[in-house]
């Protein structure tokens, strides 16, 4: 079967933040005197510029579902900037009419009145990195807010009118324990977001807490603050369509959904990571940008800045579809499957068999699924979909 081009969004990469927290593996680097941040936003133009050439036809009639400012903190990015960057985003491509537009934030780097002018650069939804309402907890986490700043900043964002707001939430902190984790679930149910991502701290590579670990709770206090807080969420109108992911009715996050449905995404910025799908070629496409923000600028535009390109080979897709799809808790059809990856649901048939057996998929032909077991060692899962078929 021949691939269909999926949805499109576009997400940008912003490096710099105050500092560098030590739990955080992703591509962030702590500022040190004043970033570049208007030579950044040419660098970001000129790598859209280049992707666009590179792979033409490819993207061809095919608007930007969403566009996600990530980091990094792109709030210490001013709104003249991030309005500079979707003008010339728009004159490049475009925009669906209902296009999604999230920027990260920290409370801690958004003075008040400065939301009325990201509303204004066309930002429409806000994300804010509160991780926990605890005081001790953030000094822990090496966050640079208060909860109060926390609260502050989010009140600020729904009087400058932005209405779709969400808030990432962590559980599982150090010496945590089940009414602590539900503490700051109450306290950022009280400022009524549209959307809660609530996920588990965990120790990455190559992190501050990797190399010197603090005292985290163990995997079954872990599970029951998981539990607690879904069943806390779920009472207070926040639905679970994610793994992570809780929203009010009608107000899903348009562009993680996109990666969860394998769907297609520009990645634009130092060390951002793109997916295209090239139905013309039959290929599933990864592009990498090179990580440091010093080399990106220094290659703005030229094949220096691709840190990575190569087609997903035909025995890593249906990893790759399951590591996103299996997240959602009403799972993907199972033609979606062969829609994304061009392959026969014959080539899965196996380990689908398999994970119905283990009682970690659903036992539904038509829809990939997982079971509560299934959700609970989800890694599992997703790992037997490793490797050749058999």
């Amino acid at each position: 079967m021949q691939l269909i081009a999926p949805p499109l969004a576009l997400y940008v990469h912003m490096p710099w933040c105050v500092k560098k927290c030590p739990y955080c593996d992703f591509n962030s680097h702590g500022v040190r005197g004043e970033p570049p941040y208007a030579g950044y936003v040419d660098a970001l133009l000129a790598d859209l510029d280049a992707d666009r050439n590179d792979f033409g036809e490819a993207l061809h009639d095919r608007p930007i579902i969403s566009v996600f400012f990530g980091g990094g903190t792109p709030s210490l990015f001013s709104p003249d900037l991030i309005a500079r960057f979707l003008a010339g985003a728009r004159a490049r491509l475009p925009f669906a009419e209902d296009c999604e537009i999230t920027l990260e934030t920290n409370p801690g780097t958004v003075e008040h009145g400065r939301f009325d002018g990201y509303l204004a650069a066309g930002v429409n939804r806000i994300s804010f990195g509160i991780q926990s309402f605890d005081d001790s907890k953030l000094k822990r986490l090496g966050r640079i807010h208060s909860s109060a700043e926390a609260e502050a900043a989010v009140k600020s964002a729904q009087d400058a009118g932005l209405q779709n707001i969400n808030l990432d939430l962590m559980y599982a902190l150090p010496e945590q324990n089940v009414s602590g984790a539900l503490h700051d679930v109450d306290r950022a149910v009280a400022l009524q977001p549209t959307h809660i991502s609530h996920y588990q701290l965990t120790l990455e590579p190559n992190t501050v807490f990797a190399a010197h670990p603090p005292p985290l709770p163990d995997d079954d206090t872990a599970w029951a603050m998981q539990e607690a807080c879904e069943a806390q969420l779920a009472e207070s109108g926040y639905a679970q369509y994610e793994i992570s992911a809780y929203a009010q009715a009608g107000r899903r996050c348009a562009h993680n959904l996109n990666y969860w449905r394998f769907g297609d995404y520009l990645g634009i910025g130092a060390g951002a990571h793109g997916k295209l799908t090239d139905a013309a070629a039959g290929e599933v496409l990864r592009r990498w940008k090179t990580r440091h923000p010093n080399a990106f600028l220094e290659a703005a535009g030229m094949p220096a800045r691709i840190g990575g390109h190569a087609a997903v080979p035909t025995d890593e897709l249906p990893f790759e579809y399951m590591l996103n799809a299996l997240r959602l808790i009403d799972g993907a059809p199972l033609d979606d499957f062969t829609v994304r990856t061009g392959l026969p649901a014959e080539h899965i048939a196996a380990r689908l068999a398999a994970g119905r057996q283990r009682g970690w998929l659903e036992n539904d032909p038509h829809v990939l699924r997982t079971t509560p077991l299934g959700q609970r060692f989800l890694n599992d899962v997703i790992a037997s979909f490793l490797g050749q078929a058999k």
